[in-house]
């Protein structure tokens, strides 16, 4: 994006995107699946690295859902290599990381997930802490109605010990347990490879957001395809409910 067009627009606050296609994208090449995910990943890295350049302030990658479990073991194995990798990468790039700002946070059940990737993400979230230029969410083992289940279980424990009156809860008790507690709902939701659904993805904080589908399949997304959805975003009007 041109700096005459970032002078030009607001951009939006908050962005989460579908990463969908991988493995559609190494069929049609003849590959393993597992493939698609590895340039899946590579293009999560220069989106992420982007989007920090121009200024967007929160994005939220949707890497593996509840439901992705039901996957061939080979493929799940696959791609828990694949989440390995990018810890040791993000390890290797902290400086980088640093300069840029990323603050790297997990939105998703830990419990399921390998010892070791939990370990590492833990470090990851402490060690860019401090980092106050873009949020970076790894949507992992995430799934937007078990993230509901999730709140209202807190909410209902604070019942219990008569910490919180049923008739005090609303809208903003739901949200402050929420794996994205404290942050803005996204503005934006991108979901390429052609399917125009949210895959249980951030049920919640979607009830207002914007959406772009495009039949790109993700490995194939670049940082211009970004910049269309961004421009498009910009062109609506944002009512909420108002005219």
């Amino acid at each position: 994006m041109t700096r005459e067009q970032l002078d030009g627009i607001t951009l939006p606050k908050h962005i989460g995107i579908i990463m969908d296609g991988n493995g559609r994208w190494a069929t049609k090449r003849g590959l393993e699946r597992s493939e698609g995910h590895k340039a899946g990943a590579e293009v999560f890295r220069k989106i992420c690295d982007y989007a920090a350049d121009i200024g967007i302030e929160c994005m939220t990658f949707y890497a593996f859902s509840t439901e992705n479990w039901r996957r061939p073991p080979k493929e799940v194995a696959a791609i828990m290599k694949i989440f390995r990798s990018f810890l040791k990468e993000a390890k290797d790039r902290e400086k980088e990381n640093e300069a840029r700002g990323l603050q790297f946070h997990l939105i998703g059940e830990r419990q399921g997930l390998p010892a070791d990737i939990v370990k590492n993400i833990d470090t990851l979230e402490k060690d860019s802490a401090d980092k106050k230029v873009m949020q970076v969410n790894l949507a992992i083992n995430y799934g937007g109605r078990d993230e509901i289940v999730h709140s209202v279980r807190k909410i209902a424990e604070k019942v219990k010990k008569g910490e919180l009156n049923p008739a005090d809860i609303s809208e903003d008790t739901v949200s402050s347990f929420l794996f994205t507690a404290g942050q803005p709902d996204p503005d934006l939701i991108i979901r390429p490879s052609g399917e125009y659904r949210l895959s249980n993805f951030m049920i919640w904080q979607s009830a207002y957001s914007e959406f772009w589908f495009d039949d790109i399949l993700w490995p194939d997304f670049t940082t211009d395809d970004l910049d269309r959805a961004i421009l498009d975003y910009c062109s609506r009007h944002r009512r909420f409910g108002g005219v």
